[in-house]
């Protein structure tokens, strides 16, 4: 010490203590209990010169600890206040300014409102560093300072450039040049992409709308418009819609409408003969092309029409129902997704564009009606008809559990909203005629009614002679069962409701 001063120190101790001040004890405290902060305040006098202190814990039992913290006098200068015994220019001097930093140090040494200041920072920084951890992270790209050198490759071999033929940034000189003031780079493409000038942007993308909606694209080769592509059916039509998208601000949402209020939408499906022998592609749509709802459309429209569908709008991807150990076969071991954790509750009724979609195996139901791996880009889908797609409609969870969730809906209907017994025949067609409309937007005609009424019968002594398959069929899906439901009754109109889900008129657009 360079001069004669009091020191006090707060100890803790687990459990009794003794003091000693270069040899001799100044303190004591014989105690049983646990070490915290605080517990003994002790002063010591200390004289100029070195001193030893020595703490002695006296554990009588469990694990031991101590505590320790010197309280220096408040005119003391210790840590950063050292600084302020230095001449001004040597405090202000350099990028650091030592008089700043020191009236912050002081602030936190005497002023309880700056600590408690301090303590709210913190703890505000402290959440938002949380919030901001919380964020999903994702890659994007940036322009190198300086472009990389760019060689035309022999043959087309990445590894073998043609160091004499270098080549620079452009786009293709059939196709224009970039607008005046563009930067060239990636902006600059994108400027050019969406320039009036450009002649491909808008009407590829026109043309996949449109083929999205009546199942064919104007140009029937959507990934191709070049040389080798087909020849647009109807160039100015084309022509035309292009330009109302691009004049329109690029609203797809627009262009969509106007699509589907036009007549060529809204007319029926049903060929006449005439029109077959003059136009058998249907190329001039004298008819609605019928085909077949997408993959994602016939998963979507059987929880929609069940009344199991969650529209919440946004949120992460949830995992439905599938086959259990299906990732397992074609995952590496340490792949984080080979194991497949299915969802729970409303997780399992959300639209198909929330579905969780493992790259090599997408859901294998959307996978069975067409719907493309994500392993390469797919402009278009194709369309086949195969049993495994029947079987998916008649068998998978998802679609039985639906079917049954249409039951419960339709037998509610009929016992509230027809007013009438639910074992009559009149509130049986009645139920019958509602999830047929509800399944195929139409009445059905009197001989489908017949052959309706007569399976809904079949299956209902099918199921009245073996309760326990009809308790096998209902336990299909987490959505929870109607109190006070007759099991062989609601297996009965499942399956019919089983069946109407599976029609062609259901899954196709009309």
């Amino acid at each position: 010490m360079p001069s004669e001063r009091e020191l006090e120190l707060s100890l803790g101790s687990d459990d009794g203590l003794q003091v000693f001040l270069d040899g001799n004890m100044v303190y004591e405290n014989r105690v049983n209990r646990g070490a915290a902060a605080g517990q003994d305040q002790v002063k010591l006098q200390l004289s100029p010169g070195t001193h030893t202190v020595v703490l002695k814990i006296v554990n009588t039992g469990g694990i031991g600890g101590m505590y320790w913290r010197m309280l220096p006098p408040v005119d003391e200068l210790g840590g950063p206040m050292v600084w302020s015994l230095a001449p001004a220019q040597v405090r202000e001097l350099g990028a650091n300014n030592l008089s700043q930093r020191l009236g912050e140090a002081w602030r936190t040494l005497h002023s309880p409102v700056y600590r408690e200041k301090l303590a709210q920072a913190d703890s505000l920084q402290t959440a938002l560093n949380e919030i901001e951890a919380s964020i999903p992270l994702t890659m994007v790209m940036k322009e190198m300072e300086e472009p990389r050198e760019t060689f035309v490759l022999l043959r087309g071999a990445y590894d073998l450039p043609d160091k004499n033929r270098p080549v620079t940034r452009g786009v293709p000189a059939a196709l224009g040049i970039l607008p005046e003031g563009a930067p060239n780079n990636r902006q600059g493409l994108a400027l050019w992409l969406t320039s009036a000038e450009h002649p491909l942007l808008a009407r590829v993308t026109i043309n996949r709308i449109w083929e999205m909606i009546f199942g064919k694209g104007i140009v029937a080769t959507s990934a191709d418009f070049g040389l080798q592509g087909a020849w647009p059916s109807h160039p100015e039509l084309l022509d035309w819609l292009a330009v109302e998208f691009r004049e329109g601000g690029w609203n797809v949402k627009s262009m969509i409408k106007e699509m589907v209020m036009s007549r060529a939408y809204q007319q029926g499906s049903r060929l006449r003969p005439e029109v077959v022998a003059v136009d058998p592609d249907n190329e001039l749509l004298a008819s609605y092309p019928r085909r077949r709802l997408g993959a994602e459309e016939i998963r979507d429209q059987a929880l929609y029409v069940s009344g199991l569908l969650v529209e919440n709008f946004g949120g992460p991807s949830v995992k439905p129902y599938q086959p259990e150990g299906l990732w397992k076969e074609v995952a590496m071991p340490q792949s984080n997704t080979r194991n497949f954790v299915r969802g729970a509750g409303s997780q399992l009724w959300r639209r198909s564009l929330y579905t969780y979609w493992k790259r090599a195996v997408p859901p294998p139901s959307l996978l069975t009606f067409d719907a493309p791996t994500r392993e390469f880009c797919a402009t278009s889908r194709g369309t086949t008809n195969t049993p495994l797609q029947a079987l998916v409609l008649w068998n998978d969870e998802q679609f039985v559990e639906a079917a049954r969730v249409l039951a419960q809906r339709t037998l509610a209907e009929v016992s509230t909203g027809a007013n009438q017994d639910t074992s009559s025949q009149q509130a049986m067609d009645w139920g019958i005629a509602r999830m047929f409309l509800r399944c195929t937007g139409r009445s059905p005609e009197a001989a489908e009614m017949v052959s309706l009424r007569n399976a809904l019968k079949a299956f209902s002594k099918r199921y009245q002679d073996a309760p326990e398959d009809a308790a096998k069929l209902l336990a299909a899906g987490e959505s929870m069962l109607p109190e006070a439901s007759d099991p062989s009754n609601l297996a009965a109109w499942t399956m019919l409701g089983n069946a109407l889900l599976a029609l062609d008129e259901t899954i196709s657009h009309r």
